[in-house]
């Protein structure tokens, strides 16, 4: 058995940050910590100068990457391609994440991550569809010509794809799905979340009430807090139960907006860190097409050319920097937004978000800047 000891770093275990301990794995698994006058027995040691071992990072959103957008390549080829470049930003599971698409689009985007899952693409944890079901009045980059009711026929497909996968996300407006239909997706074991959505603080607590218990990117694409009528957005900070994505980019949501929201939110609910990422990702393609429309990445946006935004140009490390240096969010609070907080979400997150003894090591270090660092596990 190889045993190898890492000192010097701060280590994040997916519940604190804890300081002047040691990381242990034993042959490439996680093994757990120990004080530093108290090593394994023959332990290879690698000091590290500064930074943070923990948890690699999970992202719930995640439409492209690699120069592939998810839309256009529908296919376990095509999963790949977008894990392995968000493997490259310490990501090291994810949703990959279906746009408003046609039915049949959908069915394929299930099918490619199950073959992706049954060949061992590493990180894949299920599927996100945000759409087609959503309205139109808050429809952001979302072709409106694909946005629709739900259906039975759909409703059906979804519980068939919950059987199917670890996880399957929905992200839904109760303006085209009823109550009654996001009770029996809850039930089937789907995580129902509300987005793009223009509905009442008395809708959304109904949706909740039914079965949603997540909020796709707070703030954007949704009914937002005034001092007459809460929206989504009070909603979602006032009900304890229910978790929101957040894109951390400051373009998508302000800083102060951000700091006003972890201070509201009501727990056991979590705000975490989601990229919205495209195909930008791990590429330097300065345009891409989405349903037919151009996409434009500009000084740090992604937009359409009437100025729309269209996903985020982002990672979880920049996510990660923004919160901490922009809005004034403790370590260990930022670390459990891009780890733990969404790993809660899931039905299944195979272990990912945490250190789980005798897992095999999933992890990233950061360096001292908060840059992606390397250490060799094996």
């Amino acid at each position: 058995m190889s045993t190898r000891a890492y000192l010097g770093a701060d280590i994040f275990d997916g519940k604190a940050l804890r300081k002047g301990k040691a990381l242990i794995l034993d042959d490439g698994r996680f093994a757990g910590l120990a004080e530093p006058d108290a090593l394994p027995d023959g332990a290879e040691i690698q000091h590290l100068a500064d930074g943070t071992l923990m948890p690699g990072f999970v992202d719930l959103q995640v439409n492209g990457g690699g120069g592939v957008m998810f839309n256009d390549e529908t296919t376990p080829e095509g999963v790949a391609t977008i894990a392995r470049a968000h493997a490259t930003t310490g990501t090291r599971a994810l949703l990959p994440t279906l746009i408003t698409d046609t039915p049949d689009k959908t069915r394929a985007a299930v099918d490619a991550v199950e073959a992706a899952i049954e060949s061992g693409v590493p990180g894949i944890l299920g599927v996100h569809l945000e759409g087609p079901h959503l309205s139109i009045a808050r429809k952001g980059a979302h072709d409106p010509a694909l946005i629709r009711r739900m259906e039975d026929e759909d409703e059906a497909f979804l519980c068939e794809a919950a059987a199917r996968l670890p996880n399957v996300m929905v992200t839904v407006a109760p303006e085209n799905v009823t109550n009654t239909q996001i009770s029996r997706l809850a039930k089937a074991g789907i995580i129902v979340s509300l987005g793009h959505t223009d509905c009442s603080l008395a809708q959304a607590q109904a949706a909740f009430a039914a079965g949603a218990r997540c909020v796709t990117h707070l703030f954007n694409a949704m009914s937002q807090m005034g001092n007459r009528e809460p929206g989504l957005v009070g909603a979602a900070l006032n009900a304890p139960g229910i978790s929101a994505g957040l894109i951390a980019d400051n373009i998508h949501v302000h800083a102060t907006s951000m700091r006003i929201a972890l201070a509201s939110k009501q727990p056991p609910g979590n705000i975490f860190l989601v990229t919205d990422a495209m195909s930008t990702v791990g590429s330097d393609i300065t345009e891409f097409l989405l349903n037919g429309r151009k996409v434009l990445r500009r000084d740090g946006r992604l937009m359409l050319e009437n100025g729309t935004l269209a996903g985020a140009d982002l990672d979880l490390p920049t996510a990660m920097s923004v919160l901490i240096d922009k809005v004034g969010v403790p370590l260990a609070q930022t670390y459990g937004m891009a780890t733990s907080a969404p790993a809660k979400v899931l039905r299944d997150a195979k272990g990912f978000g945490q250190f789980t003894q005798g897992r095999p090591w999933n992890g990233v270090y950061l360096d001292g800047s908060g840059k992606l660092g390397r250490i060799d596990p094996d």
